[in-house]
């Protein structure tokens, strides 16, 4: 699962050595620690998402939880403070976007 927050951008996937934890992924430094404060996140496993930390599926899905109950904002992308974050979700929307416009039923 991909999760764009105004202030991380994380990829979500089930661990595959550890029941009951999920591998919670990043590209850029903080991002983990944005929305999980506690995590040990470690630096460099030789993929392409270069931050990773193990967390608990039910301390995911409370933080996810934290984070709906308290959007505050009326329009995501004007959310997102960082100029190259914002720049990187207009990307994606923009791709998005074109992708809908494609779709038939």
């Amino acid at each position: 699962m991909w999760i764009f927050q105004n202030d991380s951008f994380l990829s979500i996937v089930a661990h595959r050595d550890k029941p009951g934890m999920l591998l919670v992924r990043a590209r850029k430094a903080g991002d983990i620690e944005a929305v999980f404060p506690e995590a040990h996140s470690r630096e460099g496993e030789g993929t392409d998402y270069q931050f990773r930390a193990d967390v608990p599926v039910e301390e995911v899905a409370e933080a996810m939880g934290e984070r709906i109950r308290g959007i505050g904002y009326g329009n995501f992308k004007g959310s997102v403070k960082d100029r190259p974050r914002h720049d990187a979700y207009t990307g994606v929307w923009t791709v998005m976007g074109r992708w809908g416009d494609r779709q038939t039923s």
